[in-house]
């Protein structure tokens, strides 16, 4: 039942009321008084210049879109798919046109593009190649005649954009269309062809409609010689030619022009890059209506203000006070929590309204730290994952509680021997996790932060610190490593086997670090070798000096599989770099490029992933490193796309099936994070992100509203004691479930089921 509160016992309310009175009310009353004489003029000019930013923004975008135009051409130009001889050839054609086509779509107001060669009967489009007679059929323009098109296409020796008209493409509709011959070579003296493109003439008044918004007037556009290239007119006659030249005339800026008897807003802006003018029109009545209409609102709102302060005082106060005693009845009806338990327990908060509402901002701040760690370590993984200097801001570090202030850092990859151990090894697992989270060894300089990694027998360490006089840096990072590897040691039965990356000054490169380290555990536990693997031991083991090192295809191989396309581009352009060793023979270049692609196209096949033969560098590109690393390049980021993408549509099933269980097995009061990342091979810090990623709320809660929307269904529909239906939707503590079930729904069970009941509703 909704509790009313009742204002004036309450001094909290008394305050606000006696408040606003007089810091509402009374400056108001002289603001308004103010603003009746001021704000009309500034609202004028504010118009103004507003209306003369959008028309320069419109100008600026357009003449991007001219630019971009002309760009098209200057590459095409030089594209040898569109030159004279392969767009004749019959074998080549189809190539020219897609190329076409290609180029068509890098502008969004390219209505139609044509390539034409000089003194050539053929001309080409992204959809076919056309005779020019044919072309002259296809599209009749209504002022620009089939000879002239032709002499056009022959002889421009400038970019020059041709007036609106109608175009007709043979099926009677016709179209206001602009035509932009721009000759190529660009700026050439003697240019071997013409680039013409259409623009329909809405493409661009509707760029100008798009800035300008709700703008109801017309709106031109002038070349840099007065003639109108594009218009939209919202007058159901076009001005005559005095009035636009008066328009042309005009500089840049807003204008008052009257046209017909009628005082007309102009603003015109021109442009410095091809000199063509941008004119809207617009009666002054329509242009300055809202200027009268804050007029009249000003003065209604200072009588407003004068007769009814008192009473709107009165309603603020009480506007605001509101939901203040909302937060309070929530505050004194909602259970807090301690350490996480999933059974709240009420505690009562004294005090007035303010004092309650803290209490219980103070019981949901210690739950958004039971979360904080899993968003902690979400953050590392993707340092550890992606890297990327940006997130490194102080204020998300801050918000974690991290602080990188080490000079040198380098990343450890720790696995379990056993993986799937008993409930002991289990036990000690957890506790090293809890040890290393925030780890230092002050005698080495150095500081760890442990990072969950989402196979459950598996953490990366991010370790900083640093250097030492006494020691190098080499020797120092071997007494970290055995430092934490005996420390591990010590808790009892873990015998973690570890991998390390190499060192770099600073956390930016830590995702090659962390490649590095898989690398060197995966071949570790590979060779059944010693527990502690560093990637720097890892050398090429091939008999030639100048074969690619083995290092680098481990590390290759292990970013691919992470999905990694940085780190795997930087260590195809190691790879590479054995291509360029000084008297490499051709089979030799030949051999160690087929080495990596075998590398690629391996890991591929590990991952699943079939679909990369389009990918593959052509036979004669293996002849040179530079022609062979665009293509493995292009390979990697495809790969590594892919892989990425299957690892979200795994984790997207995962999720998918976890739920499925959890709706089927959320009776059992066992049901837990543990269990189930104990289930399912997971970490519970990849379980409980991608759970509330998946569903929209934490473990908890989820099971909460599955076992309350079970026990609503079997007290409306069954006679069955509570106590028989509380066990059997897994909630063990009866007392604590009716609290619960009072704050959730207003009602104890008992209530509910009177109110809602089958039997209550057919009375």
């Amino acid at each position: 039942m909704k509790v009313k509160p009742s204002y004036f016992k309450s001094r909290l309310f008394l305050k606000y009321i006696s408040s606003y009175l007089f810091v509402l009310l009374i400056p108001l009353i002289c603001l308004t008084f103010v603003l009746y004489h001021n704000t009309a003029a500034n609202l004028r000019a504010q118009i103004e210049q507003s209306h003369l930013n959008q028309l320069t923004q419109a100008e600026t975008i357009v003449d991007t879109h001219l630019q971009q135009l002309n760009d098209i051409a200057s590459r095409a130009a030089y594209d040898p798919r569109l030159s004279r001889y392969r767009v004749h050839d019959a074998y080549y054609s189809l190539e020219a046109i897609d190329a076409l086509g290609n180029y068509k779509a890098a502008s969004p107001i390219i209505d139609e593009m044509f390539l034409y060669f000089r003194g050539d009967p053929r001309i080409y489009s992204s959809v076919g190649m056309y005779d020019l007679d044919v072309f002259a059929d296809k599209y009749r323009f209504r002022n620009w005649e089939a000879g002239t098109v032709e002499t056009d296409l022959n002889k421009t020796r400038f970019a020059t954009m041709r007036p609106a008209d109608l175009v007709s493409r043979g099926s009677g509709f016709e179209q206001s269309t602009l035509a932009y011959l721009v000759p190529i070579v660009p700026n050439s003296p003697n240019p071997h062809g013409t680039l013409m493109y259409f623009v329909k003439e809405s493409s661009l008044t509707g760029l100008i409609d798009s800035i300008l918004g709700g703008y109801e007037g017309s709106s031109y556009i002038f070349d840099s010689e007065g003639q109108v290239l594009a218009v939209k007119s919202n007058q159901e006659e076009g001005l005559g030619e005095d009035a636009l030249g008066s328009l042309v005339s005009l500089s840049t800026g807003t204008h008052s022009i009257a046209i017909d008897g009628v005082p007309h807003s102009v603003v015109s802006v021109k442009s410095e890059l091809n000199g063509w003018e941008y004119v809207t029109l617009m009666p002054s009545s329509q242009f300055f209506s809202s200027v009268l209409h804050i007029r009249t609102f000003i003065a209604a709102l200072f009588s407003i203000v004068v007769v009814f302060g008192a009473l709107g005082a009165w309603l603020l106060a009480r506007r605001q006070y509101s939901p203040i005693f909302q937060l309070s009845e929530f505050a004194e009806s909602k259970p807090t929590s301690r350490s996480g338990d999933a059974n709240p327990v009420h505690d009562a908060a004294p005090g007035n309204e303010l004092d309650r509402i803290r209490s219980a901002l103070q019981a949901y701040s210690a739950k958004a730290d039971l979360q904080e760690p899993y968003a902690r370590n979400h953050f590392l993984l993707m340092l550890l994952r992606h890297g990327g200097d940006e997130e490194l801001t102080p204020e998300l570090l801050q918000s974690f509680g991290l602080d990188f202030d080490r000079t040198r850092y380098f990343t450890m990859l720790i696995g379990r021997e056993r993986p799937g151990a008993t409930t002991d090894e289990t036990r000690d697992w957890q506790l090293m996790l809890t040890m290393l989270a925030e780890a230092e060894y002050p005698e080495l300089g150095a500081k760890l932060h442990s990072v969950e990694l989402q196979k459950p027998d598996q953490i990366a360490l991010i370790v900083g610190f640093d250097p030492l006089e006494e020691l190098d840096e080499t020797e120092q990072i071997d007494r970290i490593a055995r430092s934490v590897h005996d420390h591990l040691q010590g808790i009892g039965r873990l015998n973690p086997a570890i991998g390390i990356g190499t060192c770099s000054a600073g956390p930016q490169r830590l995702s090659q670090s962390f490649i590095e380290a898989c690398s060197a555990f995966e071949s570790r536990t590979r060779s059944g070798g010693a527990s502690i693997a560093y990637f720097s031991d890892l050398t090429a083991d091939s008999g030639e000096a100048y074969w690619v090192p083995k290092n680098v295809l481990l590390k290759l191989t292990q970013s691919l599989k992470q999905g990694s396309a940085d780190v795997a581009a930087r260590s195809v352009a190691e790879a590479l770099d054995t291509l360029r060793i000084p008297g490499l023979s051709a089979r030799y270049m030949r051999c160690i490029g087929f080495d990596i692609l075998n590398t690629i196209l391996k890991t591929a096949n590990e991952a699943g992933i079939d679909n990369l033969h389009g990918g593959i560098p052509p036979l004669e590109s293996f002849s040179s490193p530079e022609e062979l690393e665009p293509y493995f390049l292009r390979l990697v980021d495809k790969l590594c796309e892919q892989i990425e993408q299957k690892e979200e549509c795994e984790a997207h099933t995962l999720m998918d099936t976890i739920v499925a269980y959890i709706d089927e097995h959320y009776a059992d009061h066992s049901l837990s994070l543990e269990t189930i990342s104990h289930n399912y091979s997971i970490s519970m810090s990849y379980f409980s992100r991608s759970f509330k990623e998946k569903v929209g709320t934490n473990f908890v809660q989820y099971i909460w509203h599955k076992r309350m929307a079970a026990a609503i269904v079997q007290l409306t529909t069954t006679d069955e004691p509570l106590k028989e239906i509380i066990g059997r939707i897994g909630y063990q503590d009866a007392p604590n479930f009716i609290r619960k079930f009072k704050k959730e729904t207003g009602h104890t069970p008992g209530q509910y089921r009177k109110l809602f009941s089958g039997s209550a509703k057919g009375v």
